[in-house]
């Protein structure tokens, strides 16, 4: 029976799962019959690294495993330890190995061990004298040494959904092991403004609902949790509007179009409304990215790449000190030149793409890797661009049935005035050429 002493301990770590099937998430990788659940069901996991974004249940996942494997399983963190106690680990689990014992060795936050200390795990994963677990918030690709991530399978958690916070919320409320020794009344609908703020991790989402429920108002009958308590725990009022519903898309839209209508005054608003409601600065990031190129185009091409150091940011520094990257970008973005040319040349091409989708490549262009391909006239009369004298060569890239068609059309603004000025130039050149062709 559980010991009401432990409401002491956060309620996160009370609630954590002990078996698959209560754990929640990740049904892309745990559901029944997905190769991770089978792999633990077994018992035959190999070496491998859990991506993905804080409270999603990596450590979970390795702490369910420790309990379900025959192996011996080490819990290491990469915060705390170094070499010196790497080679200690190894030293014992290679002894094990030799008395047909397997080692399981969860790392938690990998991505913090260096080159060096990475490099004292490949020798024992290569041999079996241990199975790696990494656990890790960053892309394994630029965190993870190559020859050790080559010899782990990735799997990448995602971020919980609404739904899946809404049901470990409610989980928390019921389970003897969070509140169910208490009478909480709690709306549903600040229960799910609790797991839109959290923002896909359990953990967030537990901690703001033990304080909630710390901090309700007590009668004998129940605790009472409201909308100015959780207002209060949370300390930023309009955090509770719901990231999925329509004032998300509101805001997002506001913010969009006032920096369209090259009004930076009410785009910083609507950012800010955004950013104080709890928005995901990465969410709002990439539709700078994408405003970047749909709105200002070529008119500025410096406008793409500062909204991708601006999203880089966000992913370093995270809230609340990356808003003014945010900002700085929102008004750049705000009083840049416009152009959609490159928004719709895409459009234009793409309805051309789906209607006309068995359109053949022509000959002139193709590649003709293999002799019978050179006799079928793959690539006869291409002309490499850079060896003539223009830089461009006579040949007409399109389909047939689309020569002469115009996607890009730019504008006069900004720096697409040379792209335009450019285009003319190619143009002309190109009818002159044609002039020139025998009938």
């Amino acid at each position: 029976m559980f010991d009401y002493k432990e409401t002491a301990s956060p309620l996160a770590s009370r609630l954590r799962p002990e078996t698959l099937d209560t754990f929640v998430g990740q049904k892309h990788l745990l559901g029944k019959g997905k190769i991770l659940r089978q792999l633990i069901d077994q018992d035959t996991i190999s070496s491998m690294i859990f991506w993905g974004p804080p409270g999603v249940g990596k450590t979970t996942l390795a702490s369910i495993i420790a309990k379900r494997t025959n192996a011996e399983f080490i819990n290491f963190s990469a915060v705390t330890s170094g070499i010196k106690e790497i080679k200690e680990v190894m030293a014992r689990a290679e002894r094990s190995r030799q008395m047909g014992i397997r080692t399981v060795v969860f790392v938690d936050e990998i991505h913090r061990f260096n080159k060096a200390q990475q490099d004292a795990f490949l020798p024992y994963v290569e041999k079996g004298s241990i199975i790696l677990i990494g656990a890790t918030t960053e892309n394994p690709s630029f965190e993870i040494n190559a020859a050790l991530l080559s010899r782990c399978r990735v799997f990448v958690l995602q971020a919980l959904s609404t739904e899946d916070l809404t049901e470990l919320l409610h989980h928390a409320l019921k389970s003897p092991k969070g509140f169910g020794y208490l009478n909480v009344e709690i709306s549903e609908d600040l229960i799910h403004a609790i797991a839109g703020f959290a923002n896909g991790d359990a953990r967030t989402a537990l901690n703001v609902l033990e304080m909630a429920v710390t901090n309700g108002t007590i009668s004998a009958e129940k605790t009472t949790v409201t909308k100015d308590i959780l207002e209060q725990c949370i300390s930023k009022k309009s955090l509770l509007y719901d990231k999925n519903g329509e004032e998300h898309y509101n805001l997002i839209s506001a913010l969009h179009k006032s920096m369209r209508n090259s009004d930076p005054d009410a785009a910083v608003y609507w950012l800010a409304r955004m950013l104080e409601a709890g928005e995901d600065p990465i969410y709002i990031a990439r539709r700078l990215i994408r405003f970047a190129s749909e709105d200002v185009g070529l008119a500025d091409s410096n406008a793409l790449p500062l909204a991708v150091s601006v999203y880089q940011a966000c992913h370093f520094l995270g809230m609340p000190e990356c808003n003014i990257h945010l900002t700085q970008a929102v008004i750049y973005l705000s009083l840049a030149p416009r152009s959609n040319s490159v928004y719709m040349a895409y459009e234009h091409a793409k309805k051309d793409a789906l209607t006309m989708l068995s359109e053949p490549v022509p000959l002139v262009i193709r590649n003709a890797p293999t002799g019978l391909m050179k006799d079928l006239d793959y690539g006869k009369g291409y002309v490499y661009a850079h060896d003539t004298k223009d830089k461009i060569a006579d040949m007409e890239c399109l389909p047939e049935s689309l020569a002469g068609t115009r996607y890009y059309l730019p504008q006069d603004t900004g720096e697409e005035t040379k792209q335009k000025e450019r285009l003319e130039e190619v143009m002309r050149w190109r009818a002159e050429q044609k002039k020139r062709r025998p009938d």
